[in-house]
């Protein structure tokens, strides 16, 4: 095991022979990077080895799922699933509901990257019945994130007084980099994740578009803080500060699509897609920038590094960098019984290389770090109400899995 307050991986796995596709798009990918450790910094590289976790094995739970983005537990063990074409089924009693749950607002479901994304339920659901998703909505020419919320019907078959709350206020272009995930806090307010809108060429105001993740004037690039109803709580760390949204929590992201928050410490931490490299573990702290694209250990698509600067004075350094890009996903904190080892660690999906990486966390360190080979692109990763560890795995019959031991 390796011990250092802050830890580069840099992994890749053979891919399966059964998915000729992926193996191409992962040895091209593992070509372009040969010979090329991107730019150096801080954060000490680890190396290609990163050790496989033992003593678990998966169990599938269901299958058929076109997409799956996301899974929210109902009070009664029941489950909510959103697919990426824009639907919402209802996991009940270990089966899938033909029907999709009806009444939801309208989806960008061939966007791209968007489509129906994250769902989470009101912390008073018992009470009020409120469920929140995140989507792409308008087309592939415009489109924007956006955050809706409405009332699961008592037979769970419908959303009624379905409403969009919240949205990016400004329109992009392109299939590329909507976030976006959400995370409630104990006051109520809801965190939630919007990416910087895509790579280069795609462009906004006359420059790319991934440069608003430096501008606190956009919603690019960030996490917010918003209330239940979707508006910006007064004490918002950038509240009364000329030329920011109201709605800003932290900025300088470029695509979270992993967050979570620790049940003890309180602590969030998001993960987010590099470029070529740079996958980032963070922190997340109101008010803070996170650098990119001006701090980064990314590199371009076409070869040279994004930026000459891995640190600079006002930005948070990453807990981790991954090169090369594992693309990570959904994100989880280990709560279970069944792995005593694994109590209070991260649990980090990783869509290209198809695997978990359990991160091993020590007073707010990652010190080690694991990987649970999956054979699937990641795309959640979630703590149960019964204290397993689920998966969804991103492929055209997608399955939740559940994580035993062996």
């Amino acid at each position: 095991m390796r011990h250092a307050p802050d830890l580069r991986i840099a992994a890749a796995r053979a891919p399966s022979p059964d998915r000729p596709a992926r193996a191409l798009a992962v040895l091209l990918a593992a070509a372009a990077l040969a010979g090329c450790s991107g730019p150096a910094g801080s954060i000490e590289p680890s190396g290609t080895d990163v050790p496989e976790a033992t003593g678990w094995r998966t169990e599938e739970v269901i299958r058929g799922l076109e997409h799956p983005w996301a899974i929210a537990w109902l009070p009664d063990g029941h489950a909510l699933i959103t697919e990426r074409a824009g639907r919402l089924r209802l996991l009940a009693d270990g089966e899938l509901a033909q029907a999709p749950i009806a009444g939801l607002p309208d989806v960008c479901g061939r966007c791209g990257q968007g489509g129906l994304m994250d769902v989470a339920l009101h912390p008073s659901f018992a009470d009020n019945r409120l469920v929140y998703l995140t989507f792409a909505q308008g087309d592939g020419d415009k489109n924007r994130t956006a955050l809706a919320r409405g009332k699961l019907s008592t037979d769970k078959t419908r959303l009624t007084d379905v409403e969009v709350i919240f949205h990016n206020a400004d329109w992009k272009s392109g299939g590329q980099h909507f976030g976006s995930r959400l995370v409630w806090l104990p006051d109520g307010t809801l965190l939630m994740s919007i990416g910087d809108g895509g790579n280069p060429p795609t462009s906004f105001r006359g420059e790319n578009i991934r440069n608003q993740a430096q501008n606190p004037g956009t919603h690019f690039g960030t996490v917010l803080r918003v209330t239940d109803a979707g508006k910006a709580p007064p004490d918002n760390p950038f509240i009364g500060q000329a030329d920011a949204k109201p709605e800003l929590y932290s900025y300088g992201h470029r695509n979270i699509q992993g967050m979570a928050r620790h049940p003890e410490t309180g602590v969030v931490y998001a993960n987010e897609h590099g470029s070529r490299g740079g996958d980032e573990l963070n922190r997340i702290e109101p008010g803070n920038n996170y650098g990119w694209p001006e701090v980064t250990y990314s590199m371009e698509y076409w070869g040279p590094a994004i930026s000459d600067k891995t640190q600079a004075p006002g930005v948070t350094d990453p807990l981790v960098v991954w090169t090369p890009s594992k693309a990570p996903s959904g994100l989880a904190v280990y709560t279970g019984s069944r792995f005593p080892d694994w109590q209070g660690d991260l649990f980090s999906g990783a869509l290209k290389f198809e695997e978990i990486r359990r991160l091993d966390l020590e007073d707010g360190k990652i010190v080690a770090e694991q990987k649970l080979e999956i054979g699937a692109r990641v795309r959640d990763v979630r703590m149960g109400p019964d204290g397993e560890l689920y998966v969804l795995t991103d492929e055209d019959d997608g399955a939740l899995l559940r994580i035993i031991p062996d």
